[in-house]
């Protein structure tokens, strides 16, 4: 009987040097009619006709691919099938894999997470932590698995198993919160419901991410730019938040992404993770033992400009080493493969100098193979795209993330809720026609009984010049005085219940204060909201992280430590139902 490790040495003897290297590069491709998109290494955006998918997958041996589904499921899968077809028709056939960021939740980021109007639409992670239910996670898992199936998307880059420790962090949505015996649990949970018991036809590889946690940025700044390069530990805390990652192994978990920042003060050299030796090898490697697939996070190399947008490498900590030399680092940590990247010939380079051997690319050869053949994509790598149109998004689902929204629901202040059918209501942020349903929408304050006001959690609009930074929600958690006083002075014209979408922590002492009611919702839509206001659905959310008390607090706080803030507001696990 062939096993998979026959089938996989028996391909890796007759490829060739530059075959290897490209299964080495998992780049952007833009899903489309004609799938051509490519970032050129000069800064500049290529012309669609220099670069092309088929130059990507025929002269550059590129067969994995980060694609977010940004077109209907059909499209989706008969492009899918139109890729998979070039591919074929390479030297050697082997097929693409394709992965996408997060697509079923509402946090829309070109550089991390998009809000699909397709897929079904759950909470984010920090919602489903906010439910604590291991079992919820695991449907979750499954709707997700199945959808991205039928599409022909056969890796997420998820799930994260960073810990939710510093409430700045604009990462946090797509976090499990910040109880590592929770995220542990429900990331085991999540890595399981994709992958099966064991990766097979059937599966979703799961790449999980950002090793070793990469909850504890400086300040809660971003890795993604330079002024969040930073990761510290000033708690001495770095085994708590090893925690789920070691769940994540144990599941099984397809590949692993390291993070951009520098660790500080855990006595490693301080250079980024994906550059880092001692981290790789020395600890994912051989503390835990792990043999999976290594890919770094996206654009350690190469600046580039997408679409438009600009995109520095972060290379953190070797900012003045070449292109070639960042490769040659990225290879020497144990990286198997390089995110975002599209330059196979600079290994080839390597290899051929004699800088690196090319055993090594070897072993990431293996590894990157073994995952393809055992997802069954040599097999069959099709799909059907009338499955596709009938799966995705389909009534069974939808209603699954719709009660998953409900569920997760928080309420911080009960006040007056359950609302009475009929009630007379002012709104803000919340759709009329909705509201309608439940009840008369008024114009003016004095003639409501009660108003309802959605807003999302504070962050600061930064405008450094990198043009996608507006994706990410960053720095002071609480509002400008003015805003706080207006709110205020709001509130106290007409019983308010306040509904805050959490996506990071929030702090609204005074503003919660002249509450009639406050709800905390993390990712819900109107429709789903509005049963719970009105008593039809009963929430279960209990807070994932603390709500602290000031700003002050805040930065009081250290980065690795959960629940850290002196006197929160409300302390996690607060939950009133």
């Amino acid at each position: 009987m062939t096993t998979v490790e026959d089938r996989v040495e028996e391909l890796l003897d007759r490829m060739t040097l530059p075959e290897k290297a490209g299964l080495m590069f998992h780049t952007m491709l833009r899903a489309d009619e004609d799938g051509v998109y490519e970032p050129g290494p000069d800064g500049d955006d290529i012309p669609p006709d220099v670069l092309s998918t088929s130059r990507l997958i025929r002269d550059a041996h590129i067969t994995h691919f980060n694609a977010a589904p940004r077109i209907p499921p059909r499209r989706y899968a008969e492009w899918q099938n139109r890729v998979q077809e070039m591919a074929a028709g390479t030297r050697l056939g082997i097929p693409v894999t394709l992965s996408s960021d997060p697509v079923h939740g509402f946090t829309d980021n070109p550089a991390t997470s998009m809000a699909s109007t397709t897929f079904s639409r759950w909470p984010e992670p920090l919602g489903l932590a906010a439910v604590g239910d291991e079992k919820l996670v695991a449907e979750f898992a499954e709707v997700v698995r199945r959808e991205f199936r039928a599409v022909g998307i056969r890796m997420s880059l998820g799930p994260q198993a960073d810990l939710a420790t510093e409430p700045r962090w604009s990462r946090l949505p797509g976090t499990f919160g910040a109880d590592a015996e929770l995220a542990s649990t429900l990331v085991a949970a999540y890595v399981r419901g994709l992958q099966g018991e064991r990766l097979g036809p059937h599966s979703v590889a799961c790449m999980t991410k950002h090793f070793p946690g990469a909850g504890p940025q400086l300040r809660g700044e971003d890795a993604h730019f330079p002024y969040g390069r930073e990761q510290v530990y000033p708690g001495r805390n770095l085994e708590y938040h090893l925690r789920p990652f070691a769940a994540a192994f144990d599941a099984g978990t397809a590949a692993v992404m390291p993070y951009y920042a520098i660790p500080v003060g855990l006595g490693v050299e301080e250079v980024g993770f994906g550059f880092n030796r001692e981290v790789i090898t020395g600890w994912l490697r051989g503390r835990f033992g792990y043999d999976g697939v290594v890919c770094s996070d996206w654009g350690l190399v190469t600046d580039v400009r997408v679409e438009g947008v600009r995109w520095p490498a972060r290379c953190w900590g070797v900012e003045r080493l070449s292109r070639i030399e960042r490769v040659r680092r990225i290879l020497d940590a144990g990286v198997d493969q390089l995110g975002g990247e599209s330059c196979p010939e600079l290994v080839v380079e390597l290899v051929s100098s004699g800088a690196v051997p090319v055993e090594r690319i070897d072993a990431s050869a293996r590894r990157i193979l073994r995952v393809k053949f055992e997802l069954g994509l040599f097999d069959n790598p099709y799909v059907d795209p009338d499955e596709a149109e009938r799966v995705v998004g389909n009534a069974s689902f939808a209603a699954a993330g719709v009660s998953a929204q409900q569920r997760a629901v928080t309420l911080l202040e009960r006040g007056p809720l359950p609302l009475s059918r009929g009630v007379r209501m002012v709104l803000d942020g919340v759709d009329p026609a909705v509201a309608a349903r439940y009840g008369q929408v008024v114009e003016r304050p004095a003639d409501a009984d009660v108003a309802l006001v959605r807003l999302p959690a504070p962050y600061e609009r930064r405008e450094t010049g990198v043009d996608y930074e507006a994706g990410f929600h960053q720095g002071r958690l609480d509002l400008p005085p003015d805003r706080v006083a207006e709110l205020v002075h709001r509130f106290g014209e007409v019983p308010t219940v306040l509904v805050v979408h959490l996506d990071r922590a929030a702090v609204l002492p005074e503003v919660i204060a002249a509450s009639a009611a406050t709800v905390a919702e993390f990712g819900a839509t109107d429709e789903a909201l509005l049963p719970v206001l009105f008593g039809e659905v009963t929430p279960q959310g209990r807070l994932p992280m603390e709500l602290p008390s000031s700003m002050a607090a805040v930065e009081a706080s250290r980065e690795d430590i959960p629940g850290d803030s002196a006197d929160p507001l409300f302390a996690a696990g607060h939950g009133s139902y």
